[in-house]
């Protein structure tokens, strides 16, 4: 297993390979949010107050519960440099930003990583810690962790930190935490899959207010751009929230068939009960991302998630010509 909590979807990717690699929904942004972003005045200062606004309404808090950033990574580093935590808990394999952001700011972090089927049990934290961080669904496994199951790991003088960058991937949003009002919890989001915002650059957390405050004091001004601050309002209208559902209304079924697919290969097994735009698949060949990529295909490897080897591989869902001619690859190399 790799250590390089810096290597993410992005560096798979080479000029004409098919990108399974990153997770950015095809065909966006929509074209009505390219109009939004055109429209935007970029002589003058950004200002945040209809984005705060529009957040706070889409997920029912308060404005003072919601600090804008320049994507959820700007967030775990916010929080990596405000926060001291004695005992600081990442929950493995998972997005590796936090415990890079943790690791940069000085924090030492106790890993816990979480065999197959990747089922989170709340009574491997040990109650010492008073932050845990937690992707749901989380990135790479997919899986999708009950907000009860979630709940549990609150206790006094802990904060836990939720990644919820997939969340808009799951039809109604049935386990999210935000807007939840528990001053136990902070809630990550992203912009950047949902809405092909990737180079934009935009995000937002939602937490107690005198915690957003203390990340606010860490932000140099102006710390979002204009046109990000245009998505956040953009994207976070009721029709924007209903078209994100249709979307993952129809992930489901293409991520059924794509599972349904792999799973008919050769030593391939496809981690069960996926809910976000991705499978993790591990296979029986090691590094099978390199002749995946002579084949044309860029999937992202999964030897750089701690507790994952070189076995493992994540692989994006998209459109049904483009799942079976990658399936017709693997049986290729099985």
């Amino acid at each position: 297993m790799s250590d390089d909590l810096r290597h993410h979807g992005d560096l798979d990717l080479a000029p004409g390979l098919v990108d399974l690699a990153v997770n950015v929904r095809a065909g966006t942004p929509p074209a009505w949010l390219r109009a939004a972003l055109a429209r935007v005045a970029l002589a003058r200062y950004p200002d945040q107050r209809d984005a705060l606004a529009a957040v706070a309404a889409r997920h029912g808090c308060a404005r003072s519960e919601v600090l804008l950033t320049a994507g959820a990574a700007e967030a775990f580093v916010l929080l990596a440099r405000a926060l001291t935590p004695r005992c600081a808990v990442v929950v493995h394999p998972q997005f590796t930003e936090p415990e890079a952001a943790l690791t940069a700011a000085g924090h030492p972090v106790r890993r816990i990583v979480l065999a197959p089927p990747f089922t989170l049990d709340p009574g491997l934290v040990p109650d010492e810690a008073d932050l845990v961080i937690v992707g749901n669904p989380t990135n790479p496994t997919s899986v999708l962790h009950p907000a009860s199951t979630i709940r549990r790991l609150a206790r006094p003088g802990r904060i836990v930190v939720v990644d919820e960058a997939f969340a808009d991937c799951v039809p109604g949003e049935p386990e999210t935490l935000a807007g939840a009002g528990d001053p136990s919890f902070v809630v990550v989001r992203s912009l950047t899959k949902m809405w092909g915002l990737a180079g934009l650059r935009v995000g937002y957390l939602l937490g107690p207010a005198d915690l957003v405050e203390r990340l606010r004091a860490g932000q140099p001004h102006w710390p979002v751009s204009s046109p990000a601050l245009a998505a956040c309002v953009a994207c976070s209208t009721p029709d924007a929230v209903a078209e994100a559902h249709s979307w993952a209304v129809d992930l489901v079924a293409a991520r059924a068939r794509l599972a349904e697919q792999l799973r008919a290969v050769a030593g391939v097994d496809v981690v069960a009960d996926a809910t976000a735009s991705f499978l993790l698949v591990r296979t029986n060949h090691p590094a099978l991302w390199k002749p995946l990529r002579d084949k044309g295909f860029a999937v992202r490897r999964g030897d750089t998630f701690p507790g994952l080897d070189a076995h493992w591989i994540r692989v994006a869902v998209r459109d049904a010509r483009t799942s079976i001619a990658f399936v017709e690859a693997l049986h290729d190399l099985a």
